[in-house]
């Protein structure tokens, strides 16, 4: 049956704040750049959203959900950024394919897209669906409001293609980093067919600001088909009033939906993805190993480090002083002059060796009650950026554990300018 035009306006107004934000926290300064077309394309995004980096390591968000974290069935929610690297359309791309000629199967309607998502659903009522075939992008998708009787939640679907040995398809099925991300439970699996599964119990907002949860399975199969499905205990993902306790299918329901075989003719309507072009290794010195030992080692000795994880170009280490937890996290990026002169600008202090430093200091980002940030911010004459930050709190949506972060901005400036990063 249709929908109430307030259930499809408010379930798709959220998922067009979700897909917009797709591509806004996905922001690329935090990732080293690769070769050919995709570094122009992470050029561009990169100049768009380039200011966000002095609030912000942007890398080690990405590092911190997981990137897993980083799509519900359209995009997801708050601090979840997308699987590409530009902003994403109107409905989220499915995967990394540039092909958009159909598969060799029957093409699918929206209509018969939203049918079968219904057909999987226990009993109840359904309103507000919405979707999209499988001839063009965005791809099939079906997105709808249920009600079992104990309240109105939206669920939406989509199945797309993905390079099955690729480094998105890795990302996307990772559980993410309990560092930056609250959750309640996440699992992987391998099928019996060689599919690979994750589901998450998670929230809507990382902080829980609001108690809306947000919980999702992403499905990738053995031959580079997927299958993405995301349940809410609320009408929309965002801006509705929380409606039950609950999403309405159990972890055990929302895995029978995205393996179910209804799918299989969807996939096949579809092509195949691309393979992802082989990503050159980082430069020397800024794999994650080498940047982690590098940061241990520029750490005062009463920062003890309790935890941390790392990624090319970037690493993170929560440590205690006696104090309280404090997170301190760097990200590492060459070629980065063409962005000098939007970060630098006349306030910068200027080294003699040319090297310039700004500094800042306010408000954490993701919502931990009295959380501050301070952040040493360098670039080089040779475009080497060296970005450094640290919390009063383990975790940006997690209360502050103590007054000020453990590092000072002169230690935060001084691991910043060191010569390490430069290979000295």
């Amino acid at each position: 049956m249709s929908g109430t035009q307030e259930d499809l306006d408010g379930f798709e107004g959220g998922l067009g704040d979700a897909l917009r934000r797709t591509g806004e926290d996905f922001t690329v300064e935090g990732r080293p750049l690769v070769d050919g077309g995709v570094v122009r394309g992470r050029r561009r995004l990169r100049r768009r959203r380039v200011a966000t980096v002095t609030g912000s390591v942007a890398a080690l968000a990405a590092v911190g959900l997981g990137t897993s974290y980083t799509t519900g069935a359209f995009g997801g929610g708050s601090g979840r950024g997308g699987a590409g690297v530009a902003a994403q359309p109107e409905a989220r791309e499915t995967g990394p394919s540039t092909n958009t000629s159909p598969g060799k199967g029957p093409q699918f309607s929206a209509e018969q897209v939203i049918e079968r998502l219904e057909r999987l659903l226990p009993e109840g009522k359904v309103s507000g669906q919405a979707g999209s075939g499988t001839a063009g992008r965005p791809g099939p998708s079906a997105r709808l409001v249920f009600d079992d009787g104990e309240g109105r939640a939206a669920i939406g679907v989509s199945v797309g293609a993905v390079d099955p040995d690729g480094t998105m398809a890795e990302q996307q099925l990772a559980c993410p980093d309990k560092t930056f991300v609250s959750f309640d439970s996440c699992r992987n699996e391998t099928l019996a067919d060689g599919s690979r599964l994750m589901v998450m119990r998670g929230y809507e907002y990382p902080d829980k600001r609001v108690d809306t949860k947000w919980w999702h399975a992403y499905l990738v199969t053995s031959d580079g088909y997927t299958v993405d499905a995301s349940e809410w205990n609320a009408p929309a993902e965002k801006d509705a009033a929380v409606s039950r306790a609950e999403p309405p299918l159990t972890v055990g329901q929302l895995k029978g939906l995205v393996t179910s075989d209804v799918w299989r003719p969807v996939m096949n309507a579809l092509p195949k993805a691309a393979p992802e072009p082989v990503r050159n290794p980082p430069a020397q010195g800024q794999d994650g190993p080498a940047i982690m030992r590098k940061l241990k080692s520029l750490l005062p000795g009463s920062a003890k480090v309790t935890s941390g994880r790392a990624d090319d170009g970037y690493a993170y280490v929560v440590v205690n002083d006696g104090k309280g937890a404090s997170l301190v996290q760097i990200n590492v990026q060459p070629g980065m002059s063409d962005v000098e002169g939007q970060l630098f600008g006349a306030g910068a202090e200027v080294l003699p060796d040319g090297t310039k430093v700004v500094t800042h200091q306010g408000p954490g980002e993701k919502g931990g009650a009295g959380v501050v940030m301070w952040t040493a911010d360098t670039i080089r004459t040779d475009g080497l950026r060296v970005v450094v930050s640290a919390f009063n709190s383990g975790a940006q949506h997690t209360k502050a554990t103590r007054a000020t972060p453990a590092l000072t901005m002169r230690q935060l400036k001084s691991i910043a300018t060191s010569g390490k990063w430069a290979g000295k």
